[in-house]
């Protein structure tokens, strides 16, 4: 397997070590907490909060398609990803692939999986956000799903890619080039509150 995940508590850089942190609006508030034997990040956004962490890997989904990990949300905004204005998700997971075009930032195919309110479980939605049009999301959880609750999740991130960028003209394989965490309970002005561990890429059939 291919672990991206936390393998240790080291930080670095207000991060976990190997991450980058972003902040978009507010601060930061994340840690790393230690359950079980599993290292665990912990994302904790106020009514003004929005922020991730980000890692450049090398994954090639043609070997690696199955992107597996869990989760838990404690705190669920009351968000729906369909409105630009509500915008916000206690848990977000993106893949990002190798840029289709020049400026990469624009024109990179990008799979947001996360835990949503609004939005029924299963959707497959474009980002309402301006400029983001290369980024499309698919709702794994809603607010159906129990809270403080571990989840485990599996995906096949090319048959997701095949389906959510039909698009993309050319039918070539991109890998996968980086992976992002964030949290966001900004644009409802309420409270969120998540944890997400042993993030891993996977061949088929494992």
């Amino acid at each position: 397997p291919c672990i991206v995940g936390f393998d240790s508590d080291a930080w670095e850089g207000g991060a976990p070590q190997g991450w980058e942190l972003t902040i978009n609006a507010g601060k930061a508030n994340l840690s790393l907490e230690k359950t079980d034997g599993t290292v665990a990040l912990l994302l904790k956004s106020d009514s003004a909060s929005a922020f991730g962490i980000s890692r450049k890997v090398n994954v090639d989904p043609a070997a690696h398609p199955v992107l597996r990990w869990k989760w838990r949300v404690d705190k669920r905004p009351p968000g729906d990803v369909r409105s630009f204005r509500t915008d916000d998700q206690a848990a977000q997971l993106y893949v990002l692939f190798r840029e289709v075009s020049w400026p990469a930032k624009l024109n990179s195919p990008v799979i947001g999986y996360i835990w949503d309110d609004g939005s029924p479980k299963g959707a497959a939605v474009k980002s309402p956000q301006p400029l983001a049009m290369m980024v499309r999301y698919i709702v794994l959880r809603d607010k159906r799903d129990p809270l403080r609750t571990w989840m485990e999740e599996e995906r096949n991130v090319l048959d997701d890619y095949r389906r959510l960028f039909p698009d993309i003209e050319d039918a070539k394989i991109r890998p996968v080039v980086g992976l992002s965490i964030y949290i966001n309970s900004h644009h409802t002005g309420s409270e969120a509150e998540s944890r997400i561990a042993d993030i891993r890429f996977l061949p088929s059939g494992k």
